[in-house]
């Protein structure tokens, strides 16, 4: 059956738009890669916008075309990289906790999962960043912490107050708060290793895997299962 011309019309219209906005946000992501290897590299004082355009391969024209200024690129790259903690953390608790039938093996593995994510060289060397310029950009800051690992732990607490429905886990009258202690026992000492000594101090595995396998044991001698429960 043939179109009638008005969508016809539409139609062909419609092709080239979505084809031009793919590209446009092709190399919006692409300006977002390059301009977090030079934040990173650099700082942000030291990181050039047109350093970024070159490391994109666009003009500075299109990278003003997406983002006004470096500081709302800085922000850009800040919410981005949040949003992806949040992505992996979030995923790595669905695939560990909701279906577990062992209380802790489903926590140790989320552990691993907690270590791989936020131990990467890049995440550590972006939340540097984020407080070296907290003073300067205390909006960048919140975002990171309201956004990207505050969000992830409350992820965790509702995961935890389903296991604690299930009868896995007793007494956990604060979710958020249960989180919190987990993941500080997970990631206090190797995270401020590798902030402080820088990402070559990161801790062989055969020690994380006993600070994961030391923290499982404590979370769970206050929050774990009672005997005959």
């Amino acid at each position: 059956m043939a179109l009638q011309p008005g969508v016809a019309q539409d139609q062909l219209s419609a092709a080239p738009d979505q084809a031009e906005t793919g590209r446009s946000e092709r190399r919006r992501q692409a300006i977002i890669k390059a301009a977090t290897e030079v934040f990173v590299r650099h700082g942000y004082l030291g990181a050039t916008t047109d350093e970024v355009a070159a490391r994109a391969s666009v003009s500075k024209q299109t990278l003003y075309k997406h983002f006004a200024d470096k500081q709302h690129l800085f922000a850009e790259v800040i919410l981005d990289a949040s949003v992806q903690v949040v992505d992996g953390l979030s995923s790595a608790v669905a695939s560990t906790l909701d279906d577990a039938q062992d209380v802790r093996q489903g926590l140790r593995a989320l552990a691993d999962g907690f270590l791989r994510g936020l131990l990467q060289p890049d995440v550590v060397r972006l939340r540097r960043l984020v407080i070296a310029e907290a003073d300067r950009f205390p909006e960048i800051g919140r975002a990171w912490f309201d956004r990207g690992f505050d969000r992830s732990l409350v992820i965790l607490g509702e995961a935890m107050r389903r296991l604690a429905d299930r009868g896995f886990l007793h007494g956990l009258a604060d979710p958020a708060l249960a989180a919190y202690q987990f993941a500080g026992l997970v990631m206090y000492q190797p995270m401020n290793q590798v902030m402080f000594a820088g990402t070559d101090a990161l801790p062989p595995a055969g020690q994380l895997s006993r600070i994961a396998d030391a923290a499982v044991d404590m979370f769970l001698a206050t929050y774990g299962p009672r005997p005959g429960g």
